[in-house]
């Protein structure tokens, strides 16, 4: 039991560590303002050698390069949208952990929900089917047919139990 523990501590904090060494201190703005800004930035553009982490949370070299460069064009005084623009505009949308939605997206946002109501249409189709065949199916039978078949269950003895159960 104190093994799994220590091991579930060392593995805490192995992984804050490592989020905590990827923005270097001599990155870091001296207003806390601005950092704060960069590292909101930083948190929504995608490490391009890792592809599923932030550039804030990669130690790749290009993530670092990404880092500093948001962070110049913030002493710039760029806004935000300008400096996701500026990277948008270098990069293309790929640097983006969340595409935003264009004309070039609306496939990526739009095909989950398409499938899945196509998916729920189809089965609710499926279903009236089935339903309509079961009422149109069954002939009607003539008094003999119903006659001969009163007969042959009687025989076997399965409906005889049930009072509810009737052929006219």
């Amino acid at each position: 039991m104190k093994r799994v523990f220590l091991l579930l501590l060392v593995l805490a904090f192995s992984t804050a560590a490592s989020s905590w060494a990827a923005v270097q201190p001599d990155e870091m703005l001296k207003d806390p303002v601005l950092e704060a800004r960069a590292r909101t930035l930083s948190q929504q553009l995608r490490c391009m050698v890792c592809q599923n982490e932030s550039i804030d949370d990669s130690d790749a070299p290009l993530a670092h390069d990404l880092r500093v460069l948001v962070r110049e064009r913030i002493e710039a005084g760029d806004s935000d949208t300008q400096v996701l623009d500026f990277l948008v505009a270098r990069y293309g949308e790929f640097v983006l952990l969340k595409p935003r939605l264009s004309w070039r997206t609306v496939l990526l946002w739009g095909l989950p929900p398409g499938l899945l109501l196509t998916g729920m249409a189809l089965l609710v189709i499926a279903a009236r089917r089935r339903r309509g065949q079961g009422q149109e199916g069954a002939p009607d039978l003539t008094v003999a047919e119903q006659a001969r078949l009163k007969k042959i269950l009687a025989e076997s003895g399965s409906w005889s139990a049930d009072p509810t159960f009737r052929l006219d």
